[in-house]
């Protein structure tokens, strides 16, 4: 087969050029959150599922380094010098310390195209509804700093539905109900545009907070987010209806220095979450009084589905199901569903032009 080249004195025409650019490119998807940050690469799958989480040694002249990106740097929480810091740059589902979620997204985006690609890549980011047009920018900059060639960014709640096969191109009405570590985006979709959308700042840190501090009150103990992480996922359930069971934590008393062992119940654990479930439960209620009729009647018909990380807490579709008197459903896989929708877009133009935020 013969070389493709130029004619001296023709220039390559734009479509070509930007069909073999394409060919090249090693576009990505990005679900930038709170918790964990993801990023799907065209043509190969899921290529990254790593924690925010970001560790810094700070130098006496001010500069920081890196020594850990992801689950190494999340396995130093709690545990480090004064000397080393360890940051999670993405708070409420945007960017807050924009240094660090550079270094961050600049690992991560390396990771996925390897040392050496031949192209900038096409990169779509999920990010909350409830953005800022500062905190967006400072999303598609950050993308932008590290080599993007072209940044597209997408509402979070739309690429879950996506992700979740939601029929979200029909005159239809579908509920989405995406629960992340930072953030739960709600959002009623039809003819792939938001009829109506929420950014509420509950997620799983508001959970592990409660934990933290219902343990504070109760038994004037300290813990830590991720000792507070770990026993929501083992015990913690919507809904106090559950068998109680009574396990021991390691945790410092905060009248004394050393560390003890100390009998909590699974009881405690459902009482901490049991305020911020009953505040997801209200803002679901409103945004079904805030959608049009007809909408609505297509929610009751097909139900909820809910997203994110903190879907997979323990009887969460049911005790939402009871509260909210429609059926609910967990997508098939809440962890990825809104990075599976935006990579589906990076194979659907069309409705990526439509959905698109910028």
């Amino acid at each position: 087969m013969g070389s493709v080249f130029t004619p001296v004195g023709q220039s390559v025409p734009r479509s070509f050029s930007r069909r073999l650019s394409r060919k090249f490119s090693k576009d990505l998807a990005i679900d930038l959150g709170t918790a964990n940050t993801l990023v799907y690469r065209r043509g190969e799958g899921l290529v990254c599922n790593e924690p925010s989480v970001v560790a810094v040694r700070q130098s006496p002249g001010g500069e920081q380094r890196i020594l850990a990106i992801g689950a190494e740097a999340k396995k130093m929480l709690g545990r480090v010098p004064s000397a080393i810091s360890v940051i999670r740059p993405i708070r409420d589902g945007v960017i807050s310390d924009f240094e660090v979620a550079q270094m961050m997204l600049r690992h991560f985006i390396k990771k996925a195209c390897g040392p050496r690609s031949l192209s900038r890549p096409r990169i779509v980011i999920c990010v909350p509804s409830g953005s800022t047009s500062i905190e967006k920018r400072a999303v598609a900059e950050s993308a932008t700093s590290v080599g993007a060639g072209e940044v597209h960014l997408v509402d979070q709640a739309i690429a879950a539905a996506i992700g979740a096969g939601l029929p979200v191109t029909e005159p239809a009405g579908n509920m989405m109900v995406d629960i992340g570590g930072g953030t739960t985006e709600i959002a009623v979709i039809s003819l792939s545009g938001l009829v109506y959308s929420q950014s509420l700042r509950i997620g799983g840190d508001k959970f592990d907070e409660a934990i933290i501090q219902l343990l504070r009150r109760r038994y004037n103990i300290q813990i830590g987010e991720r000792t507070a992480e770990i026993v929501k996922i083992m015990v913690g359930s919507a809904g106090c209806d559950t068998e109680v069971e009574t396990f021991d934590i390691k945790a410092r008393y905060l009248t004394a220095r050393e560390p003890r062992a100390v009998k909590i119940t699974s009881a405690d654990i459902n009482e901490a979450i049991a305020g911020p479930i009953a505040q997801l439960v209200e803002a679901v209620r409103l945004a079904l009084e805030e959608t049009p009729p007809e909408l609505a009647g297509d929610i009751a018909l097909k139900g909820i589905t809910f997203a994110g990380g903190g879907a997979l807490l323990r009887n969460l579709d049911t005790y939402m199901s009871r509260e909210i008197g429609l059926p609910v459903s967990i997508s098939s896989d809440p962890l990825k569903a809104a990075v599976l929708g935006a990579s589906r877009l990076l194979e659907d133009s069309t409705l990526l032009s439509m959905v698109s935020m910028n």
